[in-house]
C-alpha cells in the first residue's frame, strides 16, 4: 500500500478541505487522528473574528505580518513568529497591508472543520 496519500504540500491548492473562515480568510484543512493542520490565507488588512474553542492551537506566521489578538492583548507578529493558544482562550488575527499566511495546528482535531462548508 502506498504511503503517498499521507504527503501534502503547502502550495498545492488542490489538497485539503477548503473552508472560508470569514471575509478575507480562507483555509485548507488536513485532519489526522490526534491533530489537525490548517493553512490559512488572510487578505490584506482582513480581520478574523475573535473566537475560542476547546482545542489547543499553535500558529506559525509563514508569510506577511499582522497583529495577533489573544486574551485581550494585541501582539504584532511577522513571518517566522509562532504562538500557543490554550483551549478556551479568546483569539483572532488581523493581517497587515500585504496579507498573511498562517499554519495553525490544533489538538485534538476540530470536529467543526472536518467537512467542507
Amino acid at each position: 500500500m502506498s504511503k503517498t496519500k499521507n504527503f501534502f504540500n503547502l502550495d498545492n491548492m488542490s489538497q485539503g478541505i477548503h473552508r472560508e473562515l470569514g471575509p478575507g480568510l480562507k483555509a485548507r484543512i488536513f485532519v489526522g487522528n490526534q491533530a489537525m493542520l490548517s493553512v490559512v490565507v488572510i487578505e490584506p488588512n482582513a480581520l478574523g473574528s475573535i473566537h475560542s474553542h476547546p482545542q489547543e492551537q499553535w500558529g506559525v506566521l509563514l508569510e506577511g505580518d499582522g497583529v495577533r489578538l489573544q486574551d485581550g492583548e494585541e501582539i504584532p507578529v511577522s513571518a517566522g513568529d509562532f504562538w500557543w493558544t490554550p483551549g478556551g482562550t479568546p483569539h483572532g488575527i488581523r493581517a497587515g497591508s500585504k496579507g498573511a499566511r498562517v499554519l495553525d495546528i490544533f489538538s485534538p482535531p476540530r470536529d467543526d472543520y472536518r467537512q467542507p462548508q
